[in-house]
């Protein structure tokens, strides 16, 4: 099980009200920066929160794209590249493959996604011999901080996995959980969502969610507490479940949201984003490195949060 991350002998909980992102950010910047291949920053969002990370000391950003484009788009930033290490690249799809390449080959020990949309870059780090594949699917989780919920929340997987199998599922539980583990969370709760609170036929996300249930009691998934089918009002409600007459262990006080689909786990995020006010930070586990990946429409504050994030991971495996 991967180390739990500690600050001055205090533990980073992700149990802590609102305050996860700032703790890693704050421990992050205590420590010396790990080297990132950042890939096609050619946007302003993409590169500010790439030198926004390097600026406070979490990483040293190895850039991946076309040299003048990227002194363009960072002197309109008010920022000088002359210190970083700029891979040249043409394309989109040549970035892609020469920042997986500096990862593969240990230069780096996290990818980066930059203003590339997410396929390309996948499709390079997916690569059987020339990519980052190891044992464990590719999965996604989205790290949220909401303003009206106790504890911090995982999401997973809306950005991979559009139609997962059950056997995918397990993979995508199991990373969640261990970066639950990695975050603070000694036995994370998963709440497996649905519609519904009881396993239909005509559900798929039903029967799936009970088989996780029982694989879990099997020890086919592990360091976890699971339940469901769960409605996402009674995972993170406990008056919900109340009402509903619903015994669980999870109801109401989830940490793990696994969803049924990349369409409802998506949707579901950017709601409690831009409707909910939540803070985001995206993270691809299952990859020999971290991929911080976030929208291309994120903050460069929600990149620097993927990026500490990134850094508990790295911590956790050294």
């Amino acid at each position: 099980m991967p180390e739990r991350l500690s600050i001055v002998g205090e533990t980073v909980s992700a149990t802590t009200n609102h305050f996860l992102f700032e703790s890693l950010i704050r421990h992050s910047e205590s420590k010396e920066a790990f080297p990132v291949a950042v890939c096609w920053p050619c946007s302003a969002l993409s590169l500010a929160g790439a030198m926004e990370a390097a600026r406070a000391g979490i990483i040293y950003p190895i850039l991946v794209g076309p040299e003048r484009e990227l002194n363009g788009t960072a002197a309109s930033l008010g920022f000088k590249l002359g210190s970083y290490e700029i891979i040249p690249a043409d394309s989109e799809e040549t970035a892609a493959i020469r920042a997986v390449d500096l990862c593969r080959t240990g230069r780096a020990t996290a990818l980066m996604k930059g203003s590339l949309h997410t396929d390309l870059l996948m499709h390079a780090a997916l690569q059987k011999e020339s990519g980052l594949r190891t044992t464990r699917r590719f999965s996604h989780v989205f790290v949220l901080e909401a303003p009206l919920y106790e504890r911090a929340l995982f999401i997973t997987d809306a950005a991979i996995n559009i139609y997962p199998t059950l056997d995918d599922k397990v993979d995508i539980a199991q990373n969640a959980i261990d970066l639950a583990h990695v975050l603070g969370v000694p036995v994370p709760r998963v709440a497996i969502l649905s519609a519904v609170e009881t396993v239909s036929s005509k559900i798929v996300s039903t029967i799936d969610a009970s088989a996780l249930c029982k694989m879990a009691d099997r020890g086919q998934i592990s360091g976890a507490i699971l339940d469901g089918p769960l409605a996402f009002d009674t995972a993170v409600n406990a008056e919900a479940a109340r009402v509903k007459n619903l015994k669980s262990p999870v109801a109401g006080v989830a940490d793990i949201l696994l969803v049924p689909d990349l369409e409802s786990g998506n949707m579901l995020a950017k709601q409690l984003e831009y409707l909910g006010g939540a803070k985001l930070a995206g993270i691809v586990l299952g990859a020999k490195v971290p991929i911080i990946l976030t929208s291309r429409a994120d903050s460069s504050e929600s990149r620097v949060a993927s990026c500490a994030i990134a850094s508990a991971l790295i911590d956790a495996t050294a």
